[in-house]
């Protein structure tokens, strides 16, 4: 095994390590699906988590990782989690797009947003 990819095995263990002590007690990290790629954690009913342990951080290359596993796992919600150099997975980023944060806010609250914002440029 490569070092990157055992750097990236190494973040997405520790992402389910992490959110299985916070209330996620079905976590896993996920087999690779080859093009139909479904995130790299499951166990959060709904969502996609896409792990990224990478040396530079590509925020719109990761979201749109996460999108479109999204997709193909046909969940709404979806978030890419990046690793913060020398710090714990607690201090990692999650990242996602501002309009599905708003959605998020809007069911959090018991609302919703109707408009699909994320597809308009």
């Amino acid at each position: 095994m490569s070092a990157s990819k055992r750097k990236g095995t190494a973040w997405e263990s520790a992402v389910v390590n992490f959110l299985r002590a916070n209330g996620f007690p079905a976590v896993e990290r996920r087999a690779l699906s080859g093009s139909s790629d479904k995130g790299d954690v499951a166990g959060v009913p709904g969502w996609v988590i896409e792990a990224k342990a990478t040396r530079s951080i590509d925020l719109a290359q990761a979201v749109d990782e996460a999108r479109t596993e999204a997709a193909n796992a046909g969940v709404s919600w979806h978030a890419a989690v990046i690793k913060r150099r020398m710090r714990p997975p607690a201090e990692g980023y999650a990242v996602m797009s501002l309009a599905q944060l708003a959605r998020l806010i809007a069911a959090a609250n018991g609302g919703t947003i109707t408009d699909n914002t994320e597809e308009r440029r």
